[in-house]
């Protein structure tokens, strides 16, 4: 059996600081508590006695920040790999922008559409299918061990597409500092285990 444990990074912006949609060119650092969610996340995973054989993260620095933090509470040794698959969506003429602003472009239903069917807004730089072939790519490999992806809220939605669960939830999206498990019982036989999971405080 093979459980994938597919983690949001922590924080990016700090307490009163509006948020923006931040992607791919946005290339932002952890605030102080986004590195306590990823702190929590590591201490969580040890506490359950979950180590990784793998570990994969997206390359912006948040991602590899939570995942170094993970890494770092784990008795047993996993080296960090860069991958560009995990990398998060372009917002395209919304990056970085104020989430109010964007709404006021696209729209509260083009939101709703995102988060729930992975739909990109007008303008966004996704392709879709690619991201979902390389989730099933990964998906196909016959391992048994526990995976660690460090990723972010935009490309960690086409995982649950991937492995066709997506219809058992109300939202794709992931929260910072939250974790969803997939469990692989064969090439390509996925099941979510759960999703947006936070570490109890």
């Amino acid at each position: 059996m093979r459980r994938l444990f597919i983690v949001r990074h922590g924080n990016t912006f700090g307490p009163g600081e509006q948020s923006r949609r931040v992607g791919f060119r946005t290339d932002i650092p952890l605030v102080a508590s986004g590195e306590v969610q990823a702190a929590a996340l590591g201490a969580w995973f040890a506490k359950m006695g979950i180590s990784f054989d793998r570990a994969l993260s997206g390359p912006l620095i948040r991602t590899r920040q939570t995942a170094d933090a993970i890494l770092s509470a784990s008795p047993v040794p996993c080296t960090l790999e860069i991958s560009h698959f995990l990398a998060e969506i372009d917002h395209g003429p919304d990056e970085n922008g104020l989430e109010e602003e964007v709404i006021a472009r696209i729209g509260h239903d083009a939101i709703r559409q995102w988060d729930e069917l992975a739909h990109p807004p007008e303008g966004w730089i996704v392709d879709a299918e690619a991201r979902i072939a390389a989730w099933r790519d990964f998906f196909s490999a016959e391992t048994s061990e526990n995976v660690l992806l460090v990723t972010s809220n935009g490309a960690a939605r086409f995982a649950l597409l991937a492995a066709e669960c997506s219809g058992r939830l109300d939202s794709l999206k992931l929260r910072t500092g939250a974790y969803g498990e997939i469990v692989q019982t064969g090439p390509g036989d996925v099941r979510i285990e759960n999703w947006d999971q936070r570490p109890p405080s």
